[in-house]
């Protein structure tokens, strides 16, 4: 259900008053410097920009005229109907590939005909390669169950298929991620689509409206924040503001991890007939329902409530033991108890991967009830009879688009256990290096293209006044909270006011973007917009709890609680009052 109260954007006394029933002082926030607001315009023709706006190597296909309400997007399970607007489609750097096939950078504008003066640039996520279905260019707003997107709000919104489409003449197991064999592909999906489109896009705006955008943003979750991260690194001379959930900037160490992640669980679970370990078949759902209970009566009061969440992430990490808290069975497990060989996996497992040295090869993971949740299993485990993505997704990326140089295509479909097989037969001593290697042809290795060119460091973006709002689930199973901490505190060691400028939030519960027992139905872009814009610094956004129809992992959590989303590392601590309402918590 809908908190009544959640809102599209604020205005800084309004921010400011929603603050202080989160519990907060009572005075407004602190007003930092800001860019000052954008201003609108009207779109003049559609039709005409097929041929009016011309950029080089840039195609456009077709320029079509959507009157309002002739196209819908489901938003919040809701079909919503979009306003007028000219959808745009095109190509830039048509080529051929050095594997043989065709190239090129696909993308879809959407401009409305009322336009607020905005640039929205929709970073998708996974391996992109779609401009469609859930990927067309409506402006898509992160968190769980968004009621808006960016085209109802007045945004110019573009979405790319970042360089490159699946291969369909290859099984549908690789057909994603086969453009790994092309170097300048790779370099594409990294960055460069980014690089080349942005400027593109503000052309063709200027073009549709007479003025260019007075404010651009990059939004995206999962690979879509990597991809805001790296942009505000790489581009931060032409965004204003970025906002980045879950936003595994270095994805490829995180797909080392995925590698790490199925060994370990392998060693946990049953072996079928072929004598492969059926690793989604390693801990049940009481099993793991069982290490989220002891979290949870480790850790929950830590914020003062006991209210099934664990707000005081840090403080939690120190209090809870795995190998004390949980009991170890004598016999089976049952629900009541992990074997010890069950303990030893999944401690491995939030420990992160290392080498036979002992080094780390990505950062660990935090202790959350989070982890009872869909979403982990899905990802981590699968189920009893299917591999979860680790092996699906993880191991072709892993594969063909990381490691240099990139693995045969044929050798990862021999047979129906080729990716398992992968994975498991994956050495953290020498495969693992595969990221930071380069050849001949690949010039650039998957760390350098995948990842901000300054880690620690955001000169442009900050000298120009740019905003940096980062959100990440503390349960998100596929790239590591830690990791985004460290994000966070090598600009903290690198700026004094890193804060005016860069703000992390933690979703306590909350998995891969959205899920679990989480307060994950939340308006970062409105914050991130109040902040660029009137200076309005965000200590605090509200998120509320959706109905466990839309969200599987809710558990125990009520539909509609609220709470206050605290920038790091702040926790939302109890007050006092209703313990489902957020005026009952102060970010401290």
């Amino acid at each position: 259900m809908h908190d009544p109260s959640f809102r599209p954007a604020l205005t800084a006394a309004a921010l400011a008053a929603a603050l202080t029933a989160c519990g907060g002082s009572g005075t407004p926030n602190a007003v930092s410097t800001h860019l000052g607001p954008a201003s609108g315009a009207r779109l003049a023709s559609c039709t005409e920009l097929a041929g009016s706006a011309t950029f080089a190597n840039t195609s456009i296909t077709s320029a079509t005229l959507a009157p309002a309400g002739s196209v819908t997007q489901t938003l919040n399970g809701v079909a919503t109907p979009m306003p007028e607007h000219c959808v745009v489609l095109g190509k830039m750097n048509e080529r051929t590939g050095v594997d043989g096939r065709p190239y090129a950078i696909g993308f879809e504008m959407r401009l409305p005909r009322d336009w607020n003066g905005r640039f929205f640039y929709q970073a998708n996520g996974g391996n992109d390669g779609s401009i469609t279905g859930g990927n067309a260019a409506f402006g898509n707003l992160p968190g769980g169950g968004p009621v808006s997107n960016a085209l109802l709000q007045g945004y110019a919104v573009i979405s790319s298929d970042a360089g490159h489409v699946p291969d369909a003449t290859r099984p549908g197991a690789i057909a994603g991620q086969v453009y790994g064999l092309d170097p300048q592909a790779r370099l594409d999906y990294g960055y460069n689509a980014v690089g080349q489109l942005t400027p593109m896009a503000k052309n063709l705006i200027k073009a549709a409206y007479g003025k260019g955008p007075d404010r651009s943003y990059i939004v995206g979750c999962s690979n879509g924040g990597r991809h805001g991260l790296v942009a505000a690194s790489r581009y931060g001379d032409q965004y204003d503001g970025v906002l980045a959930g879950a936003a595994g900037y270095n994805l490829p160490q995180a797909a080392v991890t995925q590698m790490w992640d199925a060994q370990a669980l392998a060693s946990a679970a049953p072996r079928g007939p072929d004598g492969r370990p059926n690793i989604g078949a390693g801990f049940s759902n009481p099993d793991l329902a069982l290490v989220a209970n002891r979290v949870l009566a480790r850790c929950d009061a830590l914020d003062g409530a006991t209210d099934g969440m664990v707000a005081d992430t840090a403080r939690c990490q120190a209090t809870f033991s795995l190998e004390k808290d949980v009991p170890t069975c004598t016999g089976a497990a049952d629900g009541s108890c992990l074997t010890t060989v069950q303990k030893a996996a999944l401690q491995k497992v939030y420990d992160g991967p290392k080498n036979s040295a002992g080094t780390a090869l990505y950062a660990r993971w935090s202790w959350d009830p989070g982890l009872a949740a869909p979403g982990w299993r899905a990802w981590k485990l699968g189920s009893a009879t299917a591999p979860g993505l680790t092996a699906t997704l993880g191991a072709p990326s892993m594969a063909l688009i990381f490691s240099t140089p990139p693995a045969d295509p044929a050798a990862l479909t021999a047979g129906g256990t080729a990716l398992l097989d992968y994975a498991l037969h994956f050495n953290f001593d020498t495969d693992a290096r595969k990221i930071y290697a380069t050849t001949d042809r690949f010039t650039e290795s998957s760390m350098s293209f995948m990842t901000p060119a300054t880690p620690g460091r955001l000169d442009t973006l900050r000298g120009r006044g740019g905003k940096v709002l980062v959100f990440h689930g503390v349960s998100d199973p596929v790239f590591s909270f830690d990791d985004t901490v460290k994000w966070l505190d090598a600009l903290k060691a690198n700026y004094a006011d890193a804060a005016s400028f860069a703000r992390v939030f933690a979703v306590p519960g909350m998995n891969h973007c959205s899920g679990g027992p989480a307060t994950d139905q939340f308006d970062m872009m409105g914050a991130l917009v109040d902040w660029v814009e009137k200076g309005v610094e965000p200590e605090a956004i509200r998120a509320t709890a959706r109905t466990a129809s839309v969200n599987p992992g809710l558990g125990n959590i009520p539909a509609g609680r609220s709470r206050p989303l605290c920038s790091w590392p702040k926790v939302a601590t109890y007050t006092g009052g209703n313990v489902d309402d957020a005026a009952s918590f102060a970010c401290r």
